[in-house]
């Protein structure tokens, strides 16, 4: 399958959450969460190109020039409406396959993403991702799948919760499209490495601060072993990390 086009990453990102506004643009060891997760994205070999997909929210501005800034492709559309937002950033890219993150994973790991672009390309899913069955860390979350499938849920999917999370019209319907799951070699599903809470930041903070040295990148093991020698760093946003691994990723918008 080396010859199938490489997927473009849309990676949709906003300053107005609601549980910790402004997140994305949040300074750790010395760059952004924006950047940070940038940087870990750009090390995959599956992806092609990676646009963020921004809200058309004066906003959002701030965040439009410091991804511009740093020669990072920016879309912007509908705030509320992201499944269009997905469906515009296809449309200008002629993305084909497409995979999906959000902008608050900033210990996103280049060799998960590989592998679930691997899988995808390896077999005839529609839409794969690593957390039908979630046994990664919530934080290494993706999802990819065709244009075709994209433009379906576009047209057809008519609910607000569909509009905002852009996958659920896909993966709630497998009479319709097939699914895939990639699993995790350990279930790790209990371990929450995305960024909604301030105790998640501070979370985040402590695992750069011990692991991030610029030229390199620290992988998923060496965050297990940091957190295997400092339970108090795991300790940090445990009580938002017993909750449920969710069935999707999350808004992000």
């Amino acid at each position: 399958m080396s010859d199938a086009p490489r997927p473009v990453a849309i990676v949709q990102a906003r300053m107005g959450s609601t549980r910790l506004p402004g997140k994305v643009l949040e300074v750790v060891a010395g760059r952004t969460l924006a950047e940070h997760q940038m940087e870990r994205m750009s090390r995959a070999t599956s992806l092609a190109d990676v646009v963020v997909a921004v809200p058309t929210s004066p906003a959002d501005d701030r965040l439009v020039e410091t991804l511009a800034a740093r020669g990072i492709s920016v879309f912007r559309g509908p705030e509320q409406d992201v499944l269009a937002r997905y469906a515009g950033v296809a449309a200008a890219t002629g993305a084909d396959p497409i995979v999906r993150m959000t902008m608050d994973c900033p210990l996103i790991d280049p060799e998960v993403i590989d592998a679930v672009v691997e899988t995808y390309r390896a077999g005839d899913d529609d839409f794969v991702t690593n957390n039908l069955e979630p046994t990664y860390p919530h934080g290494l979350d993706l999802e990819v799948f065709s244009r075709a499938v994209l433009e379906t849920a576009h047209r057809e999917a008519s609910t607000p919760f569909e509009r905002e999370h852009v996958s659920p019209f896909m993966r709630d319907r497998p009479e319709r499209f097939r699914l895939g799951n990639v699993r995790s070699p350990r279930d790790l599903h209990h371990h929450r490495w995305t960024v909604d809470y301030p105790e998640d930041l501070a979370f985040v903070r402590a695992v750069y601060d011990l692991l991030y040295r610029e030229g390199s990148l620290f992988t998923t093991d060496d965050v297990l072993g940091l957190l295997a020698r400092r339970p108090d760093i795991a300790a940090l946003n445990a009580g938002r990390a017993a909750a449920a691994a969710p069935a999707s990723l999350p808004a992000g918008r």
